[in-house]
């Protein structure tokens, strides 16, 4: 009989094993006992029981899920990952609880809930992270992305996939305002940094932080949309422009009042005036005026190109 802690604690075994099989790395008694934060002989008798429920298998000192195993260690994933993209786009949790609110929802969701879940969402391919969504028969598309440390100086390219492990690193990578479906452009890499930039905006990572980013190079229609792409916060009063699209940065609640106000892709928008203070300043959008401050503005993505024609 299998208690409800040994049932989580085997999930996130499961989970483990299942990531490091994709990273090409070898799993160890040593790194379960790690991530469940238990002794190694607590971890031995718990990977022998989970192997006696045909879960994984062991040959000496290796281990390997069968296929019931791998079956549900993509479910447990499913399930955390659908939890993550919900708080992303449905809540206001802040970007460093999504993993710690997943990490306790997913093992506590029945499939039917998982289900339903995937359904209210649409049923998302990838999670806020990148990471694929698996569906409830185990199959997803990879994010199909390089490691950002892969490209030229001076190519374009998109994000797909940020790495949200290590938690310090994420942090850094999010403070940075790096998100999926950020467009960039590489100047310079080095094996002391790696320097891009994001519209007028320059990063600087050291080259071991750039690898938690994945990246696909931009065609050259990309290129030139989003070369002249600036935000909305530029525009001066009395200027026009067109939506182009809103940021990744812009999620969940946020990103719904901006479109019931009408700000979607093609939408023309003319600073009207600003306040006294200098923010916020009020648009011309639809025929209303509305203010925006300039944290609010940076989020909208603009172009003049279409207008001025």
């Amino acid at each position: 009989m299998i208690t409800t802690n040994e049932r989580i604690l085997s999930e996130d075994v499961l989970k483990h094993i299942y990531k490091c099989e994709k990273n090409n790395r070898r799993p160890t008694m040593e790194s379960i006992a790690g991530v469940l934060q238990i002794k190694q002989d607590e971890a031995s008798t718990l990977v022998s029981k989970m192997a006696a429920h045909n879960l994984l298998t062991l040959q000496g000192d290796e281990f390997h899920l069968t296929e019931a195993g791998q079956d549900y260690a993509l479910q447990v994933i499913r399930a955390h990952r659908l939890w993550e993209r919900y708080l992303a786009d449905e809540t206001g949790f802040d970007e460093a609880q999504w993993h710690v609110q997943a990490e306790q929802h997913e093992h506590h969701l029945t499939p039917d809930e998982v289900e339903a879940l995937a359904a209210r969402l649409g049923y998302p391919t990838h999670d806020p992270h990148g990471d694929p969504i698996p569906s409830a028969s185990g199959q997803y598309v990879p994010h199909g992305g390089q490691p950002l440390t892969a490209l030229e100086p001076g190519q374009y390219a998109r994000i797909v996939h940020i790495e949200d492990e290590p938690p310090i690193v994420y942090a850094q990578l999010v403070a940075e305002g790096l998100y999926p479906d950020t467009e960039l452009r590489l100047k310079e890499i080095s094996t002391e940094r790696v320097r891009f930039l994001v519209g007028d905006t320059e990063h600087r990572l050291a080259p071991i932080v750039a690898r938690n980013i994945s990246v696909l190079p931009l065609s050259p229609e990309e290129v030139t949309e989003q070369t002249n792409t600036e935000r909305l916060s530029n525009l001066k009063i009395g200027e026009t422009a067109q939506v182009v699209r809103l940021s990744p940065a812009c999620r969940g609640p946020e990103r719904r009042r901006f479109m019931d106000l009408g700000i979607l892709p093609g939408t023309v928008i003319t600073a009207e005036m600003v306040s006294p203070s200098g923010d916020p300043t009020a648009y011309l959008i639809r025929r209303s005026l509305i203010g925006l401050r300039k944290e609010q503005a940076d989020q909208i993505h603009i172009t003049r190109d279409v207008v001025k024609q």
